[in-house]
């Protein structure tokens, strides 16, 4: 995770420094900008003539954005750069003095209003937070489906959904997963109604009239294939599979298979178009995958061991198959999902 700071004064750039040193304790790797006549207030300070211009760069990286001083220096700076609430950056503003650290864009998705807090409990600042749902103590959707590492299906029906709950309206919650604890305040568990929230891997599933689908990315593709297999021929198997299966591609975690493919072409293909990250196994690693598996001595034969696709599907996962292995025309496919039980408590 990246983390650019930038200080317009003496004091704000000592005050930089210290907000940067904090982000690395919380895993960001920060750089701290300031005007050159005030590079000299700490050793972090990184010198810049054109702030802008460092701004326009880290907008499009960077994960965090922070300005220490006046908040209208960072509304005219970002500006230009901001498109939408599921790409930019978290932008916060520190003021000199360290009174108040403020939210000011992407606060839920982007993570700005609750990174405000921890810099604000660090520097014994007050955090300032205005959205909505934040303002009125209710469940922010888009805030904790990024922390779960869900994908929202329609940011319109995310605002739809928040604006219920800030009308003083209850809100549905449908999902494929079991759910411990309590819903948030104002949700209750429904199989229709005029609006709710659905968690599923199957975007297709509208339960609610307007019904914010949330995603789950807990699926792993188990994938075997012969060598020289073009892309085009095992994008198409893949793609018709998971759809007949009830799965959005946006539920995919990664691909696995043996590292005997680590290097083949149609899978790095696949990988590269759908960014996608690839783990591989080797034989052994493949055999000690726990379950009922559907052998084959050819694949045997060849990979050393008797079956490729549902092994790596269910280590990669970490829990069980939900489609078995599938062949088709020299390629094999088996899917798995990774454990699952929603918790708004946690």
């Amino acid at each position: 995770m990246q983390a650019v700071l930038f200080s317009f004064s003496n004091r704000g750039g000592k005050l930089s420094a210290a907000v940067g040193r904090f982000l690395e304790v919380l895993g960001y790797e920060a750089e701290c900008y300031t005007l050159p006549k005030f590079a000299d207030a700490d050793e972090t300070l990184i010198a810049t003539s054109d702030y802008k211009a460092v701004c326009a760069e880290a907008f499009a990286t960077a994960d965090v954005l922070v300005f220490v001083g006046a908040a209208g220096i960072a509304v005219r700076t970002i500006a230009p750069f901001v498109k939408s609430k599921t790409t930019d950056p978290a932008v916060l503003v520190i003021d000199e003095q360290a009174n108040f650290v403020i939210s000011l864009l992407s606060g839920h998705i982007g993570g700005a209003n609750v990174l405000a807090r921890k810099i604000a409990d660090e520097i014994e600042a007050q955090p300032v937070v205005t959205t909505a749902t934040d303002v009125n103590s209710l469940f922010a959707v888009d805030e904790w489906a990024t922390n779960h590492d869900m994908v929202i299906g329609d940011m319109n029906a995310a605002k739809e959904f928040a604006a219920a709950l800030v009308d003083g309206k209850t809100v549905g919650f449908y999902s494929d997963y079991p759910l411990a604890g309590a819903l948030p305040e104002h949700v209750e568990c429904a199989e229709s109604g005029e609006i709710g929230v659905a968690i599923t891997t199957d975007s297709t599933k509208k339960p609610f009239d307007t019904t914010l689908t949330l995603i789950p990315q807990i699926v792993h593709l188990g994938i075997g294939c012969r060598r020289d297999t073009p892309f085009e021929k095992l994008e198409a198997f893949v793609l018709s599979q998971l759809e007949e299966h009830g799965y959005d591609l946006r539920s995919v975690k990664n691909i696995a298979s043996v590292n005997l493919k680590m290097n083949e072409r149609c899978l790095m293909l696949f990988m590269d178009e759908y960014n996608l990250p690839g783990v591989f196994y080797s034989a052994e690693e493949l055999q000690e995958a726990q379950g009922d598996f559907t052998p084959s001595e050819f694949v045997k034969s060849v990979a050393g061991v008797d079956n490729v696709c549902e092994r790596a599907a269910v280590l990669a996962s970490g829990g069980k198959l939900t489609v078995k292995k599938i062949a088709h025309n020299g390629m094999t496919l088996a899917i798995a999902e990774e454990p699952l039980t929603i918790d708004f408590e946690n």
